[in-house]
């Protein structure tokens, strides 16, 4: 099948109108809402009064956080991977390694970037990995989220499977909350940018308490997770 073409699509829209007893909607008018709180939690906020909400929220959800001037990336990530254990480490093919300079002080550790070619390999590297290493597309500051646009080189298994996850966060992605969040997914879409279906938003390291009140960290996904939030401004 083609690549964003919908097969059969008219006889089937055309089946469920009929089952319905109604004819084909054709379009669709976006309601306007008199009353739209969503838009003022936050408002009005600076970057660092967002950044004091993020870092509050994510002690809330057990996650370091460690605050770092661009042109310091490179040292303190080599610093946080010898702190959570060293390799092996899974990353995604993603520009960013290189633009931030960081694939030099990756060559130190037994590295394995997510290649096409190897299918389940790649899987099976991730599970073995004691960290992986992913940047955040959008970061929320009320709850401490990364949000990641994944494609088929930024697998999802990168940041759930290895026992440590290290996020890179840039300064520049943070937003209030997840209604600017989608907001901008939308924004980017409208202006041709191609996102896959598969949008992951993570809080930390997973949370349990379904087993008599107790609190479990890590039990379907990293144990630990710490955010390298760099201040690219």
């Amino acid at each position: 099948m083609t690549r964003g073409m919908i097969q059969h699509r008219e006889p089937f829209l055309n089946t469920i109108a009929e089952r319905l007893g109604r004819d084909r909607r054709q379009s669709l008018h976006k309601p306007s809402w008199q009353y739209q709180p969503q838009l003022e939690v936050y408002k009005g906020h600076s970057q660092e009064n967002l950044l004091t909400i993020f870092k509050e929220a994510c002690e809330s959800v057990h996650t370091e956080v460690r605050e770092i001037v661009t042109m310091d990336l490179a040292r303190r990530l080599n610093e946080t991977i010898e702190d959570y254990g060293g390799g092996p480490i899974v990353i995604g093919k993603d520009q960013r390694f290189v633009d931030f300079k960081l694939m030099e002080t990756l060559q130190a550790f037994e590295v394995h970037q997510w290649d096409l070619q190897l299918r389940q390999e790649n899987i099976e590297k991730a599970a073995e990995a004691n960290i992986g290493i992913s940047f955040s597309d959008i970061s929320l500051a009320e709850s401490g989220t990364t949000v990641f646009l994944h494609n088929k080189e930024k697998a999802r298994a990168i940041s759930l499977l290895p026992r440590c996850s290290i996020v890179i966060i840039p300064k520049s992605t943070l937003v209030p909350r997840i209604t600017q969040a989608v907001q901008e997914i939308d924004q980017r879409v409208k202006a041709g940018e191609e996102i896959e279906a598969y949008i992951n938003m993570i809080s930390g390291p997973s949370n349990s308490a379904d087993i008599e009140m107790n609190l479990v960290i890590g039990v379907h996904g990293p144990v630990k997770v710490v955010y390298l939030l760099v201040n690219d401004r």
